[in-house]
Formats: structure tokens, C-alpha cells, sequence
């Protein structure tokens, strides 16, 4: 069977707005105008659960095989990651000082400003990023600022394999739920509950419709039909909520609320609608960006906090546009060079396990 590249492309894409997503919220509160910050989130990560619906399938076994592999590369990154942020602060204790510590992270802002610089490694911590509680990475805090999502996802698709292989034909009811409690949650925010419910909820609305499209295309008249309501969407929002709800649309996605939801269906629809109708032909970047989209998703976390030490010398110097442009690009140079080495990482951490399983295994 041969891959689907639209599937890759739009990875890609969604890969690609995620990084500018990050390039903006995090470095980029220092000198990108809130505007366009807001204007980032219009391609989210909400695209990302929407192309798991549409690969996703009923067999249980493969899919929990498919989460059992990502959560072990995902325990490979984060124990790298763990050393080298360790390793950091030893360095710089033994050849610096604490106060030239201090005043490295404080470059990240107090927001993040590290409270637990030492030479005793924090063990814990490992251990709480291993069951995905993500406590902070100092020397690099955009990584576990973006790791929400994948807590999400593998709730997401452990519900999902179960819905799609035991109640196929009741998919429909299943996304009247979903609805009905997304509704429930926003018209009476009193009683929306904290964790992990709320994301679930909107986001397994996302991922059974999309799985629901697949292998289908939207008709060519429909299409203007749905534009329209995305429209009227927006427009009833600026009405209800004023325009200053502008500016809220992040403090409306954690969790995700009305505003948000509605910045969000622009992109969905423009996913479906160029599904199975946008053909790619040809692998190229932006596809080799949607097949390593895991490792880019790591690597970003890296190259965003990173960036840091470029943002702030030069926020000054340049228009603030011009800065943008530059970062970004640099940002995706440099999560695309991280993540070929996180994907040697990963390769070499899993022949570690490969050697220890056959030194271990009874014969």
C-alpha cells in the first residue's frame, strides 16, 4: 500500500506552524507584537489529532504496539535530555560560578528561572517526565512547555483504537457525546473540570470526525458552505465575547474553550477540504518533516529554547519583523540538525535495550 504523501505534507505543515507557534509565545514574548502571536495559533495542534484520526485504525494490538514504541523513544529523548541538563549545571558550576548560572536562565525571564541549580542530580524528575508529568527542564523549558500534547494523545488514542474496534457502528453517538460535553463544559464553565477531561472531550470530537473522513473527499459545493460557517463562527464570537478576545485565544486553549475552539476550525476544515483533493506526488521537505514529525516535535522544544540567546542581544537592534523572519528560520535549521541527532539517539538507545533484552533473556 503506498503512503499517503498529503497525510506527510500536512504533518509537515503543522510541524512547521508549531515551531513558529513557539518561536513567538516563548522568545518572541520579548519583541513579536501580540497580534501576530495570536495569529500563530490559527494552524494548531489540533491539526495533529485530526491526522491521527484519519491514520488511525481499529486494531488494537498494532496501535498499542505504535504507543509502546513512541513511549520508549519518548523515555530515550527525555533521559538524554535529563544528562544534558544535568551535565550543564555541573559545567557551569565547576568552571563558572552559581551567579553566572543565575544569570544564564534568567535569560529565559522569572517566569522560568530556575530554583534548583546543583550537582546532585534530580532523579525525581526523570522519573515524573518518565509517567509524563512534566515538570520543568531548565536549561530548556520550551521542551516540556510543549509536552502537554502528547499526554493528550496517548489518552486520546488509547479511547479512540477502543471506540473504532468495539463500537464501530456507533461512532456518530460516540461524537454527540464528545459535542454534548464540550458544550456542557463551556456554557456552564463553572463545572468544567481540571485535568485531563476537557481536552479529551473537544479533541476526541476532532480525532472520530476525522476518522470519519477517511478515504472520503468533501464535495466541491459544500465547501463554500463550510467557509460560511467558520465565518459566522468568528463573527458571532467578536460579537458575544468583544474584541478583546482577540488577545485571549491562548488563555482560551489550556483548556480548550469556545474562542479557541472556533480559531481552531479554519484549519480543520482547510485539512479536510484539501484531503484526498491536494495530491503530493513527490517526497520533499516538507514531507520528510511530517514523517520525523516525532523527533522535529522533540527537537523544537530544544531549538526554541535556544533561540533565546539570539532573541535577546538583538531585540534591539532590528524591526521586529525582520528579527522574526530570521529567528524562525534559524529555529527550523536548528531543530531540523537536533533532530537528526535525536534520531541517532533514539537509534542507539534502542540497540542499548536490544543488547540488554538478549543479556537478560532466558533461554
Amino acid at each position: 500500500m503506498n503512503r499517503d504523501l498529503y497525510i506527510d505534507f500536512a504533518k509537515g505543515l503543522a510541524t512547521l506552524s508549531i515551531i513558529f507557534i513557539h518561536t513567538a509565545f516563548w522568545s518572541g514574548q520579548f519583541y513579536i507584537p501580540a497580534e501576530v502571536r495570536v495569529f500563530s495559533l490559527v494552524f494548531d495542534v489540533a491539526l495533529f489529532y485530526a491526522l491521527s484520526g484519519i491514520t488511525s485504525g481499529s486494531n488494537i494490538e498494532k496501535t498499542l504496539y505504535r504507543l509502546l514504541k513512541l513511549q520508549v523513544t519518548y523515555m530515550i529523548f527525555v533521559t538524554f535530555l535529563f544528562f544534558l541538563d544535568y551535565f550543564f549545571k555541573v559545567f557551569g558550576l565547576t568552571f563558572f560560578s552559581m551567579e553566572w548560572l543565575q544569570s544564564f536562565y534568567s535569560t529565559f525571564g522569572s517566569k522560568y528561572a530556575t530554583t534548583s541549580i546543583s550537582t546532585i542530580p534530580q532523579w525525581e524528575n526523570l522519573g515524573n517526565w518518565y509517567l509524563h508529568q512534566y515538570t520543568n527542564a531548565d536549561t530548556f523549558p520550551v521542551v516540556m512547555g510543549s509536552f502537554w500534547y502528547l499526554k493528550v494523545y496517548y489518552i486520546l488514542t488509547v479511547f479512540g483504537v477502543l471506540i473504532l474496534r468495539f463500537f464501530p457502528k456507533h461512532i456518530n453517538w460516540f461524537i454527540g457525546l464528545c459535542v454534548s460535553l464540550t458544550l456542557l463544559f463551556n456554557i456552564f464553565p463553572a463545572i468544567y473540570p481540571s485535568g485531563q477531561v476537557g481536552y479529551v472531550a473537544f479533541y476526541m470530537t476532532v480525532f472520530l470526525v476525522a476518522n470519519k473522513m477517511k478515504g472520503k473527499k468533501i464535495p466541491t459545493t459544500i465547501i463554500p458552505l463550510l467557509y460560511g460557517i467558520v465565518a459566522a463562527a468568528l463573527v458571532w464570537m467578536f460579537w458575544f465575547y468583544g474584541n478583546e478576545i482577540f488577545f485571549k485565544i491562548n488563555k482560551n486553549k489550556f483548556p480548550p474553550q469556545t474562542p479557541y475552539i472556533i480559531w481552531t476550525l479554519f484549519s480543520l476544515v482547510t485539512l479536510f477540504v484539501f484531503y484526498n483533493r491536494l495530491q503530493i506526488a513527490k517526497e520533499n521537505f516538507v514531507t520528510y518533516i511530517g514523517k520525523n514529525a516525532i523527533f522535529f516535535y522533540f527537537g523544537q522544544g530544544i531549538s526554541s529554547s535556544l533561540i533565546y540567546f539570539l532573541v535577546v542581544p538583538l531585540k534591539e537592534t532590528l524591526p521586529w519583523w525582520i528579527l522574526m523572519i530570521i529567528i524562525y528560520g534559524i529555529n527550523i535549521i536548528l531543530a531540523f540538525i537536533i533532530s537528526a541527532g535525536l534520531k541517532k539517539v533514539d537509534e542507539s538507545g534502542w540497540k542499548l535495550l536490544e543488547f540488554l533484552r538478549r543479556k537478560t533473556a532466558s533461554h
